[in-house]
Order: structure tokens, then C-alpha cells, then sequence
């Protein structure tokens, strides 16, 4: 678990956020000092030859019908993809999820990430039927 951002973490932020997102700029200190600090946000690294090589942020909120868990922004350094490293961050998370109550754990993919999937529905994720909706700011 990430508890401390250092200039290792920005650099591999900046290297793996990318990796992630065409429409996502790097992290700054700033930003990752907000997520890491935030009481809802653990966020794990995945560490080969002592490099960071991946890292997940699992999210957990109480509201009244219980708490929430949802897993956002999975991303493995391509040069490390086929290693195992993101079903062992998922099954951590999972981990403390449970440990923490949560009696589900939801997360979204693209369509295009068949390989994401086929880890996801492999731990038991199920394929939910509804609606996302997304609002986007345009101030």
C-alpha cells in the first residue's frame, strides 16, 4: 500500500498513466498526495527488480445501503503485462475490501482490454447488466 508519495512514485505515475489513458496527463505531486491522502483511496503498487511496475486504487465509501467498493485506474507497465502482477494487486484489494466489509467490489473495462477481463471474470468478477452514465463538466 502506497502511504507516502515520493519523486519514484511521480516518476512511475507519469510512466504508467499513460499506459492507462490517452486523455489523462501525469499525475503531479500534488494530485497523488490528494488520492493517497484521502480516507476512501488505498492505493497498491506492484513492485519487479524494485522497480514500480503497477499500481490500482481501490475506492470504499459507506453509504445507507452499505459499503461501497469500487477498483479504478489498473494499469501494468507493458513491459511487465503477463506476470501475474495485476491478479495479485486485484486479489489485495479484494482482501481488504472484504476485511473492511464490503460485500461487493465493482470496477468497469473497456471492451477493447479482452485480457483485463478475462483476469476479472477468472477471480469471479460477473458482468453487470445496466447503465453507466457519465456527466462531463464543461466549465
Amino acid at each position: 500500500m502506497l502511504d507516502k508519495v515520493t519523486s519514484e512514485v511521480v516518476e512511475a505515475f507519469g510512466r504508467l498513466v499513460p499506459q492507462l489513458s490517452r486523455s489523462a496527463g501525469p499525475p503531479t505531486q500534488a494530485s497523488l498526495d490528494a488520492v493517497v491522502g484521502s480516507p476512501a483511496n488505498t492505493v497498491l503498487l506492484a513492485r519487479s527488480s524494485g522497480a514500480i511496475t503497477g499500481t490500482m486504487t481501490l475506492v470504499m465509501f459507506p453509504i445507507p445501503t452499505g459499503l461501497r467498493a469500487w477498483i479504478e485506474d489498473v494499469v501494468v507497465d507493458e513491459s511487465a503485462r503477463g506476470q501475474g502482477t495485476a491478479e495479485a494487486m486485484m486479489r489485495e484489494s479484494l482482501r481488504i475490501a472484504r476485511e473492511a466489509g464490503a460485500r461487493t467490489v465493482d470496477l468497469t473495462s473497456r471492451p477493447e482490454r479482452a485480457s483485463a477481463g478475462r483476469l476479472y471474470e477468472r477471480l469471479g468478477f460477473t458482468i453487470r447488466e445496466t447503465r453507466l452514465y457519465r456527466y462531463t463538466n464543461t466549465d
